[in-house]
Protein backbone atom coordinates (compact mmCIF):
# COMPACT_ATOMS: atom_id res chain seq x y z
CA UNK A 1 0.00 0.00 0.00
CA UNK A 2 3.04 2.26 -0.49
CA UNK A 3 1.84 5.69 -1.81
CA UNK A 4 3.84 7.94 -4.61
CA UNK A 5 6.16 10.32 -4.21
CA UNK A 6 8.03 12.82 -6.19
CA UNK A 7 11.23 14.53 -5.48
CA UNK A 8 13.07 16.88 -7.40
CA UNK A 9 16.21 19.01 -7.12
CA UNK A 10 15.86 22.54 -7.06
CA UNK A 11 18.23 26.03 -7.13
CA UNK A 12 18.70 27.49 -3.75
CA UNK A 13 18.01 30.70 -4.75
CA UNK A 14 15.34 32.99 -3.66
CA UNK A 15 11.84 32.47 -5.41
CA UNK A 16 12.67 29.32 -6.68
CA UNK A 17 10.39 27.29 -4.61
CA UNK A 18 7.78 29.65 -4.42
CA UNK A 19 8.00 29.89 -8.20
CA UNK A 20 7.36 25.69 -8.35
CA UNK A 21 4.38 25.78 -5.71
CA UNK A 22 3.16 28.19 -7.55
CA UNK A 23 3.12 26.32 -10.60
CA UNK A 24 1.87 23.13 -9.10
CA UNK A 25 -1.37 25.39 -7.79
CA UNK A 26 -1.60 26.90 -11.30
CA UNK A 27 -2.20 23.72 -12.40
CA UNK A 28 -4.90 22.38 -9.66
CA UNK A 29 -2.37 20.38 -7.82
CA UNK A 30 -2.97 20.14 -4.43
CA UNK A 31 0.10 19.59 -2.47
CA UNK A 32 -0.44 17.03 0.61
CA UNK A 33 2.97 16.79 2.23
CA UNK A 34 6.01 18.64 1.30
CA UNK A 35 9.27 18.54 2.63
CA UNK A 36 12.55 20.38 1.68
CA UNK A 37 15.74 19.29 2.43
CA UNK A 38 18.63 21.57 1.29
CA UNK A 39 22.30 22.15 1.05
CA UNK A 40 24.07 25.29 -0.01
CA UNK A 41 23.35 24.41 -3.48
CA UNK A 42 20.15 22.95 -4.32
CA UNK A 43 17.66 21.64 -2.20
CA UNK A 44 15.05 18.46 -2.48
CA UNK A 45 11.90 18.68 -2.94
CA UNK A 46 9.78 16.06 -2.18
CA UNK A 47 5.97 16.29 -2.24
CA UNK A 48 3.08 13.96 -2.34
CA UNK A 49 0.18 15.34 -5.12
CA UNK A 50 -3.39 15.02 -5.99
CA UNK A 51 -2.18 14.30 -9.37
CA UNK A 52 1.65 12.91 -9.74
CA UNK A 53 1.21 13.06 -13.65
CA UNK A 54 -0.09 16.45 -13.93
CA UNK A 55 2.49 17.57 -11.59
CA UNK A 56 5.68 15.38 -13.33
CA UNK A 57 4.72 18.02 -16.00
CA UNK A 58 4.90 20.90 -14.06
CA UNK A 59 8.01 20.22 -12.31
CA UNK A 60 9.50 19.14 -16.30
CA UNK A 61 9.62 22.62 -16.78
CA UNK A 62 12.11 23.03 -13.92
CA UNK A 63 13.99 20.23 -12.96
CA UNK A 64 13.51 16.27 -13.19
CA UNK A 65 10.81 14.82 -10.93
CA UNK A 66 11.46 11.13 -9.85
CA UNK A 67 8.49 8.91 -8.67
CA UNK A 68 9.60 7.34 -5.01
CA UNK A 69 7.42 4.85 -3.41
CA UNK A 70 7.23 5.44 0.25
CA UNK A 71 4.93 4.02 3.45
CA UNK A 72 2.45 6.86 5.26
CA UNK A 73 1.65 5.66 8.21
CA UNK A 74 -1.68 6.93 10.34
CA UNK A 75 -0.76 7.78 13.95
CA UNK A 76 -2.65 8.90 16.58
CA UNK A 77 -1.50 12.98 17.31
CA UNK A 78 -0.05 12.92 20.80
CA UNK A 79 3.05 12.47 22.28
CA UNK A 80 4.76 9.13 22.15
CA UNK A 81 2.50 7.72 19.01
CA UNK A 82 5.65 8.33 16.25
CA UNK A 83 8.09 6.59 19.18
CA UNK A 84 5.59 3.37 18.95
CA UNK A 85 6.08 3.48 15.37
CA UNK A 86 10.04 3.65 14.95
CA UNK A 87 10.51 1.50 17.73
CA UNK A 88 8.40 -1.52 15.96
CA UNK A 89 10.34 -0.41 12.70
CA UNK A 90 13.94 -0.21 14.78
CA UNK A 91 13.68 -4.16 16.09
CA UNK A 92 12.44 -5.31 13.15
CA UNK A 93 15.86 -4.27 11.84
CA UNK A 94 14.07 -1.87 8.96
CA UNK A 95 15.87 1.35 7.81
CA UNK A 96 14.35 4.86 8.09
CA UNK A 97 16.11 6.45 5.38
CA UNK A 98 13.76 9.76 6.05
CA UNK A 99 10.55 10.72 7.27
CA UNK A 100 8.71 13.84 7.52
CA UNK A 101 5.18 13.82 9.21
CA UNK A 102 1.73 16.17 8.78
CA UNK A 103 -1.39 16.60 10.58
CA UNK A 104 -4.88 15.40 9.01
CA UNK A 105 -8.17 17.65 8.89
CA UNK A 106 -9.21 15.44 11.80
CA UNK A 107 -8.20 17.21 15.18
CA UNK A 108 -6.11 13.89 16.70
CA UNK A 109 -5.01 12.59 13.55
CA UNK A 110 -1.81 12.47 11.92
CA UNK A 111 0.31 10.63 9.68
CA UNK A 112 4.45 9.97 9.16
CA UNK A 113 5.72 9.63 5.67
CA UNK A 114 9.15 7.26 5.69
CA UNK A 115 11.06 5.83 2.79
CA UNK A 116 12.41 2.32 4.22
CA UNK A 117 14.93 0.21 2.70
CA UNK A 118 12.22 -2.79 2.46
CA UNK A 119 8.93 -1.28 1.79
CA UNK A 120 6.89 -4.59 1.48
CA UNK A 121 8.64 -6.00 4.56
CA UNK A 122 7.78 -2.80 6.67
CA UNK A 123 4.73 -2.90 5.54
CA UNK A 124 3.43 -6.62 6.57
CA UNK A 125 5.40 -5.61 10.15
CA UNK A 126 3.33 -2.45 10.78
CA UNK A 127 0.35 -4.50 9.79
CA UNK A 128 0.86 -7.21 12.39
CA UNK A 129 0.85 -4.65 14.94
CA UNK A 130 -2.41 -2.76 13.92
CA UNK A 131 -0.57 0.14 12.32
CA UNK A 132 -2.39 1.71 9.21
CA UNK A 133 -0.85 2.16 6.04
CA UNK A 134 -2.41 4.44 3.54
CA UNK A 135 -2.29 3.59 -0.50
CA UNK A 136 -2.62 6.19 -3.12
CA UNK A 137 -6.30 6.33 -3.08
CA UNK A 138 -6.36 6.81 1.19
CA UNK A 139 -4.63 10.16 0.47
CA UNK A 140 -7.45 11.50 -1.50
CA UNK A 141 -9.54 11.37 1.83
CA UNK A 142 -6.60 12.50 4.07
CA UNK A 143 -7.17 16.01 4.47
CA UNK A 144 -11.38 15.70 4.10
CA UNK A 145 -11.48 13.72 7.44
Amino acid sequence: MAITQLSAFLENTPGTLYQVVSALSDADVNLRALSVADTKDFGILRVIVSDAERAKKVLSDYTVAAETKVIAVKMDDHAGALKKILQIMQEAGINIEYVYAFTGARTGSAYVVMRVDNIDEAEAILAGNNIVTLCDKDMEDVLDQ
